[in-house]
This record gives structure tokens, C-alpha cells and sequence, in this order.
């Protein structure tokens, strides 16, 4: 937190789709660094989605709920803009490894350039290096079953894969 008296909000944007470990231990300890944290859900144009925005932030409340600086919102568009739109002056992002930090680099500069927003890199706890959102819906769709996310995904995220999925499955 500033010093100064300064309010410093700070936006942590991703798809979100679903929800991991890793997300909720990035989100704790931002909330530990800013004013105001706030959780955009977006779109990645380049990955095909699984949740609506609106189960997005259903999905994150129940984690974030005891966070009284944290809050979530879906929002489309540019990030820089809706950083703009709350207020954010920072943006957050979660580090896993070489190639994150490779691409989340070129995205930051970026964000500066046309967007005048500083970002802020979060290194991944150790425990939660090797979740991602793509390989939690890749292993329950070739059959990883809920004990095994469990170990990445809380368990409401959990439920709503199985809800999801399998009525999918059904349909085939």
C-alpha cells in the first residue's frame, strides 16, 4: 500500500475460464499490495471459451468474497480501457515461467505505450506453477476426472467443469 495516502487500484485481467489455484493465490496477494484490486473478466480472441463471463464471476465470488478491496467484473474490449474505466493504473499478472514472462513483457510494453498503465508480475507460487485454465479443461475432457482437478481447481470450479462437460458428452 502507498504511503503517501495515494489510492492505487489495480486491475488483474484474464478469461478466468475457469478459475484455478493459481488465479486465487494471485488474487490473495495482490489485495495484500493495492487499495483496490479488481478482477476483470474478459475474452481472449484466441481461445474458444467454456464459461459465460456470467458464470466467470460466479465461479471467482465465493473466492474472493472475504476480500473486502476485491471485486470482480466481466468487461469486453481492450483491457487498457477498462483499466481506464476503474480507475487502474496497474495492472497484475500471474508468472508461471519463461514463456508467460516472455509474452506478458511484450503485452506490458504495450499496455505503457498506448495505454500509459504500468504492469505489475506476480511470480506463481510453486505449488500452482503448472495450473493453467487450458490444461484443467484438457484433463477433465480426456477423462482426468474431479479427484485430480482438485489438486488445481476449487471445488465449486470443480462441480461446474462436471456440470458442463459431461452434459456435453451427453450430446454427442
Amino acid at each position: 500500500m502507498p504511503r503517501n495516502g495515494e489510492k492505487i487500484i489495480a486491475l488483474y485481467p484474464g478469461s478466468f475460464d475457469p478459475v484455478t489455484h493459481g488465479h486465487v493465490d494471485v488474487i490473495r496477494r495482490a489485495a495484500r499490495l493495492f487499495n483496490e484490486l479488481v478482477i476483470g473478466v474478459g475474452r481472449n480472441p484466441g481461445k474458444e471459451e467454456l464459461f459465460t463471463p456470467a458464470e466467470r464471476l460466479e465461479l471467482l465470488r465465493p473466492h474472493i468474497q472475504r476480500l473486502p478491496n476485491v471485486r470482480a467484473e466481466a468487461y469486453d474490449g481492450l483491457t487498457i480501457d477498462f483499466a481506464r474505466q476503474c480507475g487502474a493504473r496497474v495492472l497484475v499478472r500471474g508468472i508461471r515461467d519463461v514463456a508467460d514472462l516472455s509474452d506478458e513483457l511484450q503485452q506490458a510494453n504495450v499496455n505503457l505505450a498506448i495505454g500509459d498503465v504500468e504492469t505489475v508480475f506476480l511470480l506463481t507460487s510453486d505449488e500452482y506453477v503448472l495450473t493453467s485454465s487450458t490444461y484443467v479443461k484438457q484433463i477433465y475432457e480426456m477423462g482426468g476426472g474431479p479427484q485430480r482437478l482438485r489438486r488445481l481447481v476449487p471445488g465449486n470450479v470443480v462441480r461446474a467443469l462436471a456440470r458442463k462437460l459431461d452434459r456435453g458428452k451427453a450430446g454427442r
